[in-house]
């Protein structure tokens, strides 16, 4: 890297006026520079006795070369310094510096005045760091160790001293101060503009936020009839008159109740008496606080509401900062990305970028990314929506205090001789031997970096000290956070397994720890529902299939397995082991999570609407493929078996080919499958019994997918212009009336073309208890409902006849 281009002028603004760079031109420049440097204060440049056409020679030799510039800065338009800058990965610091994508070098001399200016020479060195850093991403600089005037200013720069260099040979020969600074560096340094610690909380990215928020509280919770907003009398205007303040709103309804608000249309006013209506900010917090009265939510659990709201608000300000700011892909980025992908590592990766972009979170909840417990350093690192990779920690659980759970085709030798290499292996030995220790009696078990840090070793910091766990250090492989936030995808081998594990932080109305005694029947349960799957010529012909989850390990060996009442502390140690879809993916085939088909980038561009379009078939054609892999599946295992499963858009990976959904692939089977009926189950299965009516049982299609999932992107389908919702509804009923053709042998009381279904409502279930939603081991009976809706997808009434 050279520098940010040659064909431009480079201008900024300081303290003592505007700077521009220009490139320099040897014949006008030469004698202007040698006067310069045969300057005592350029001593240090060793050039001082070159003449002026020497100078001219040296400026036109670095013009010529490919991996050197040199430019010409100004004050004003007056000549006042020079610099330099080239490719340290190609000059000068070829053998002493490990050069990383996005280093330049640079060089600066300073004219000496001739009537000395207070602050000069830190305007220029201010200018040049920004020229520098336009396209760059870190500056290398190498003065002479005895230069300590230079040193100083590079200090007040930002620049970190490496490590003192040999540089030069004869009498240009230097020992140099190889020293760096990266932008942040010298944004945070004292000539710098500041760091901006949170660069993502300011108004404009903040007021983005909280309308989005407001808009999906205004939608959502009225679609649960928490409240009713009124039309104003305005084309789709409506309002929402509170305590003394009123919400305007312009929106779309279609069916199920379901609302799309626009968030630019929301205003927010207060009746000021004589002085009419006086308008407020919009302000998703203060809704929440104005709508107390409504919602319900219990006094002494509204600021941990509140505190996951403003979680959800600080997290969608950071993804519109990094949206607006390119780091997050857009849409078309995303298909291009998808499109583009070849070979096993490519494919994985567009994978990942397209899970690292959804930017919503839950689409039904409004508080979805509470995340109490991450700091905004926590966010950075693990958050899903930052894209970043980690390393898992290891420790050793002494193995009478822990389980390990194998699905029924694997062995303890076989699953972590897959999941560490020999190298691994023996490191970890040799850390137990070196504290007098039996590898022999210890299992091992992975940690996420946030819960070693915050719980493992202090919650749990006895159990560490007597040896039941063992600190061994961060594996090899690394890691990226899914939207699901504790299971991690293995980017340094994508075939491998996916790895789940505990972190004790609240969010969405649970803290997200793992059971070891709920998961000791994990790989059992997986293993039932994959032989059933794998079984199924339907599921065969539809390509419907399941991730295993082979493998869970917990740890109980603490005191708080021991204490009369369980709690969330005996969630805090526990891991499985999930297969990758990477391995089941054909030629041209592309995976991406289904959470995307409900994706809108910064610009409004969604996702779906994209893809069908790219596709190159009818919308309809488009559309039936997905429900022939998505809803089919499920209605078949549904009526056939009773078996339930929890479909939303994180749960279930699209297989695509020419972005035309293939198939479906489904995973969080342990802690999330249901058989609804009294159907025989293998030994060790039958936590996942949950025997309801037949009603109930269709909820599992209504409630999860009509409602959860469905309702949602035919609001995105419809406001597109892409399907009418009528039509998008139709192809619903016909999904499920070709299964009825299709299995005519099949008896079920349930009926998914019933008229109407009970209305679920989860957003209740937060507000009533933002610490647990749900009862796991009664969910049936922990579920809230607000009257029903009507099926989009009945089939006609008849009409009546008269005798």
């Amino acid at each position: 890297m050279t520098a940010p281009t040659t064909l431009h002028v480079f201008s900024t603004h300081t303290r003592l006026g505007e700077i521009t760079l220009e490139p320099v031109v040897p014949v006008r420049d030469a004698e202007l520079v040698q006067g310069w440097l045969a300057h005592p204060a350029a001593s240090y440049w060793q050039m001082g006795r070159l003449a002026v056409d020497e100078v001219r020679e040296y400026l036109a030799g670095v013009q010529a070369r490919p991996h050197e510039n040199a430019w010409l800065g100004r004050l004003d338009g007056e000549p006042v310094f020079l610099t330099e800058t080239y490719d340290p990965a190609r000059v000068l610091l070829t053998d002493v510096h490990d050069a990383a994508p996005g280093d330049l070098g640079m060089h600066l001399l300073v004219a000496p005045p001739e009537i000395p200016r207070h602050g000069l020479t830190d305007a220029v060195m201010t200018a040049v760091m920004r020229f520098c850093l336009t396209d760059a991403t870190r500056v290398v600089v190498e003065p002479d160790v005895g230069n300590r005037k230079i040193a100083a200013k590079n200090a007040a720069a930002g620049f970190r001293v490496l490590r003192e260099v040999d540089l030069g040979r004869g009498e240009h020969a230097k020992r140099a101060a190889l020293s760096v600074a990266t932008r942040a560096d010298f944004a945070a340094s004292a000539l710098g503009d500041g760091a901006d610690l949170a660069p993502h909380l300011t108004a404009g990215h903040m007021e983005h936020a909280h309308r989005h928020l407001v808009a999906k509280a205004l939608a959502e919770l009225a679609h649960e009839r928490l409240f009713h907003p009124e039309p104003d009398g305005t084309p789709e205007g409506y309002r929402l008159a509170l305590d003394g303040v009123t919400y305007h709103f312009t929106a779309r309804r279609y069916a199920l109740e379901h609302w799309v608000v626009d968030p630019a249309s929301v205003r927010r006013t207060a009746d000021a008496g004589m002085r009419g209506a006086v308008v407020l900010p919009v302000d998703a917090l203060e809704l929440i606080a104005e709508l107390q009265p409504l919602l319900q939510v219990p006094d002494a659990l509204l600021a941990t509401y509140l505190e996951e709201l403003s979680s959800t608000l600080a997290s969608a300000a950071a993804k519109h900062e990094r949206e607006l700011d390119g780091r997050t892909a857009s849409v078309g980025g995303l298909l291009g990305a998808l499109r583009t992908a070849s070979g096993t590592y490519a494919v994985a990766g567009a994978f990942q970028q397209v899970e690292a972009a959804m930017s919503e979170g839950h689409p039904s909840f409004v508080a979805n990314n509470g995340r109490i417990g991450f700091s905004l350093s926590d966010y950075r690192a693990y958050a899903p929506e930052r894209g970043e990779r980690m390393r898992l920690l290891w420790l050793a659980a002494r193995r009478e205090h822990t389980h390990l759970a194998l699905a029924a085709d694997r062995t303890e030798q076989a699953h972590y001789g897959a999941e560490l290499s020999g190298a691994e292996h023996a490191a970890f030995a040799d850390r137990l031997a070196a504290r007098g220790l039996d590898s022999a009696d210890y299992l091992y078990l992975p940690v996420h970096p946030w819960q070693w840090e915050h719980r493992v070793a202090v919650t749990f910091a006895a159990d560490v000290a007597r040896g039941d766990l063992v600190p061994l250090g961060p594996g090899s492989d690394e890691y990226q956070a899914q939207q699901s936030i504790r299971t991690l995808f293995n980017r340094t081998r994508p075939e491998r397994h996916y790895v789940k594990v505990a972190l004790a932080i609240q969010n969405m109305g649970f803290l997200r720890g793992l059971s070891p005694a709920y998961m000791r029947a994990t790989p059992a349960i997986n293993d039932w529902v994959a032989q059933l799957v794998a079984g199924d010529e339907t599921l065969r012909a539809a390509g419907f299939g399941v991730l295993r989850e082979v493998a869970a390990a917990g740890y109980t060996g603490d005191v708080y397995h021991r204490t009369p009442q369980p709690g969330p502390y005996r969630k805090m140690l526990a891991a499985l082991w999930r297969e990758s879809p990477v391995p089941r993916l054909g030629p041209g085939e592309r995976l991406v999570t289904m959470a995307s088909l409900l994706h809108r980038d910064v610009r409004g561009t969604a996702f779906a609407t994209a893809l069908a379009r790219e596709s190159g078939i009818p919308p309809e054609q488009w559309l039936r493929a997905y429900l022939d892999a998505y809803l089919y599946p499920l209605v078949h295992c549904l009526l056939t078996y009773e078996l339930a499963f929890m479909p939303h858009g994180e749960n279930l990976m699209l297989v695509l080919h020419d972005g035309v959904v293939r198939r479906a692939i489904m995973k969080d089977i342990g802690e999330e499958v249901a058989l609804l009926g009294d159907r025989p189950l293998p030994d060790g299965v039958e936590r996942i019994r949950a025997v309801v009516d037949d009603e109930e049982k269709a909820l599992a299609i209504f409630t999860d997918v009509f409602d959860g999932v469905l309702r949602h992107l035919c609001g995105i389908l419809a406001e597109d212009g892409v399907l009418g919702e009528d039509r998008f509804w139709a192809l619903v009923a016909e999904t499920i009336d070709r299964h009825a053709a299709e299995h005519p042998g099949t008896r079920s009381g349930i009926d998914l073309r019933a008229a109407r279904f009970a209305h679920s409502c989860l957003n209740r279930l937060q507000l009533r208890n933002t610490l647990q939603m749900v009862d796991l081991t009664n969910q049936s009976q922990s579920l809230i409902y607000a009257g029903t809706l009507p099926n989009p997808a009945a089939r006609p009434a008849q009409p009546s006849v008269e005798g």
